[in-house]
């Protein structure tokens, strides 16, 4: 389950501001349990897919810092993400409470 909501955490922050891979980790962290060689790859397709652009900013901790941007073409994905996020869940959910009820 984990692995399928990455994706549109990803894309949830992403649409918020843009992103250091790191930082990106810290802040889907505090929603997924993840770790970098979870991450790293979920970004690297999203940027072929032309979801995400990037570019470089200068650290004064150490190299420059490549940050995820959001395109159109990302949000359009998002979009489409979210919608297919609340029927699914929603879909749980009810099956949950049913299943609850016949205990």
């Amino acid at each position: 389950m984990k692995k399928g909501v990455l994706e549109l955490i990803v894309l949830l922050c992403v649409k918020k501001k843009d992103r250091y891979g790191y930082e990106l980790i810290e802040e889907v962290s505090k929603v997924v349990d993840v770790n970098d060689g979870t991450v790293y790859p979920i970004l690297k397709r999203l940027t072929n897919e032309k979801y995400f652009d990037t570019y470089l900013v200068e650290s004064t901790e150490g190299p420059p810092r490549k940050y995820y941007k959001m395109t159109t073409l990302g949000l359009e994905k998002l979009e489409e993400q979210l919608k297919i996020w609340k029927v699914f869940s929603s879909s749980v959910t009810k099956f949950i409470k049913e299943c609850e009820k016949s205990e």
